[in-house]
C-alpha cells in the first residue's frame, strides 16, 4: 500500500464529504475487484455536497486498488486543485476535460466513471456500437450516447460535443476509446457502468462465436429498457451497491481511511 501524498485536514470536511469520499474510493475499489482498470489512468469523479462546482476525484498515481478516502482531491470544474495548500498538483486534468465538461452541463448528474476496458474498446471500435442482442445491452437500447474519437482529450472545444452526444442519457461509448457512465448517485453510476461493461463483454463473446446473432424485437427491446429504468427508480442498485461494498470490506486498509 502506498503511503500517504499529503495529509488533508479532516477538520475541515464535513461528514456529508466524508460520506462521498468514503464511496468514491469504495467505487475505485470496485472497479479494480472487477478488473476495470487501465493502470493508473481513467477516472471517476464526483461533486462534493454543499459546493457548488467542487468535485472528487483521485491523486493521480493511487492505483484504484488501493484508493482510500483521504487520497481524493478536492478541485474545480477545470481540474485545479482547491484543498491542498502548497501540496502537490497531482491531478490528470487532460482526463477531467471529460468529466467537467458533463458535470457543469448536467447538475442532475453527482457522479461520471470512465473506463478503457478490452471489451469497451472492442465495442466502441465496432460501427454498429452495442448492439441489442442481452438483456444486458437491452438496459441501454435507445439510452445510449456515442461521441466520436478526437484523440486524446487535451481540446477544450471537444466540452461542447460530449455533451451533445451524451444528450440526456446517463452512458455513452466513446469511439475507439472506451465506455463513460454516470449516475444522480455514486450507486447509480457503478449500477451504470457494470452493466455496460457486461453488456460489452457479452457481445464480443458472441460475436467470437461466429453464429448469426438473434434479435429481440423492437416492442420487447423497449420493454426491458423500461424495466430496467424502472429498477432504478424502486432503488434496487442501491441494494445491489450495499451488496457490492462487502466484496472490499477485507481489503488489507480499509478504503474508509
Amino acid at each position: 500500500m502506498h503511503a500517504p501524498l499529503y495529509q488533508i485536514d479532516r477538520s475541515r470536511i464535513s461528514a456529508e464529504e466524508w460520506t462521498t469520499r468514503c464511496d468514491l474510493a469504495a467505487f475505485y475499489r470496485l472497479l479494480a475487484h472487477f478488473r476495470m482498470t487501465d493502470l493508473i489512468d481513467t477516472h471517476i469523479s464526483a461533486r462534493v455536497p454543499g459546493e457548488d462546482g467542487r468535485f472528487l476525484i483521485n491523486c493521480y498515481g493511487v492505483l484504484f486498488g488501493e484508493m482510500r478516502a483521504s487520497d481524493l482531491i478536492k478541485i474545480d470544474h477545470v481540474g485545479n486543485v482547491v484543498d491542498v495548500e502548497g501540496g502537490p498538483d497531482k491531478v490528470n486534468r487532460a482526463g477531467f476535460n471529460i468529466h467537467s465538461a458533463i458535470h457543469v452541463a448536467r447538475p442532475d448528474i453527482d457522479c461520471v466513471v470512465h473506463t478503457h476496458t478490452s471489451a469497451g474498446i472492442a465495442v466502441s471500435a465496432q460501427e454498429r456500437g452495442l448492439l441489442p442482442i442481452s438483456q444486458h445491452a437491452l438496459k441501454f437500447y435507445r439510452r445510449l450516447g456515442y461521441h466520436d474519437y478526437e484523440g486524446i482529450s487535451l481540446n477544450p472545444g471537444e466540452r461542447s460535443r460530449i455533451v451533445e452526444d451524451l444528450g440526456l442519457h446517463m452512458a455513452m461509448i466513446l469511439r475507439n476509446h472506451g465506455l463513460l457512465a454516470a449516475g444522480r448517485s455514486i450507486a447509480e453510476a457503478f449500477n451504470q457502468i457494470y452493466f455496460l461493461e457486461r453488456a460489452c463483454q457479452a457481445q464480443v463473446q458472441a460475436l467470437a462465436g461466429g453464429q448469426e446473432l438473434r434479435f429481440p424485437s423492437e416492442a420487447v427491446c423497449e420493454l426491458t429498457a423500461q424495466q430496467s429504468d424502472d429498477e432504478i427508480v424502486q432503488h434496487l442498485h442501491q441494494l445491489a451497491w450495499q451488496s457490492a461494498l462487502r466484496l472490499i470490506d477485507g481489503d488489507s486498509l480499509d478504503y474508509r481511511a
